[in-house]
């Protein structure tokens, strides 16, 4: 599914503006401006023109899954039965109706077609998510996964650097 977009060619300051609202995406336009050394209208058009060109996605807050009760986290590496797009489109729409999973990327490399990083409250949940959802999504042939010991990095940031 390549498609052909094209994105505004990014500045020194563009790179900046990314990068701090990455870090602080709350950020008011007065203290963004100041960081990055532009004045403020300028500022808030590049970040107007950043969003419409889709380069910035959206804003969200960073939620502690612990404090909700949510302190299993599991990485499952999902094998399919075929590689067809209807088989792929069903499992995918599927999985994204699980509020327990948290990402889903479709893998090479290894003997997983899919590998889907969830939170649950205990090992309890992690068994009824398998075995009441996960392993009933058709085409699903076998799942293996990772209990996550302890969240080294957890950001999101994507590297702006040119």
């Amino acid at each position: 599914m390549s498609q052909n977009i094209t994105f505004p060619t990014l500045d020194r300051f563009d790179r900046r503006i990314l990068d701090e609202l990455q870090h602080s995406g709350r950020i008011s336009n007065q203290e963004l401006a100041e960081r990055i050394g532009l004045s403020p209208s300028p500022c808030l058009r590049r970040v107007r023109a950043l969003e419409e060109s889709g380069m910035i996605l959206g804003y969200r807050a960073q939620i502690d899954a612990r404090k909700l009760g949510l302190s299993l986290m599991a990485l499952l590496h999902i094998s399919m039965d075929r590689h067809t797009p209807e088989r792929f489109a069903n499992f995918e729409d599927t999985i994204a109706s699980l509020p327990q999973v948290m990402e889903c990327l479709l893998i090479t490399g290894q003997e997983a077609d899919y590998q889907l990083k969830v939170v649950v409250k205990d090992m309890d949940d992690y068994h009824d998510l398998l075995l009441k959802q996960i392993t009933r999504i058709e085409g699903v042939t076998g799942v293996h996964s990772s209990f996550v010991l302890r969240q080294v990095i957890d950001h999101q940031r994507v590297p702006t650097a040119s």
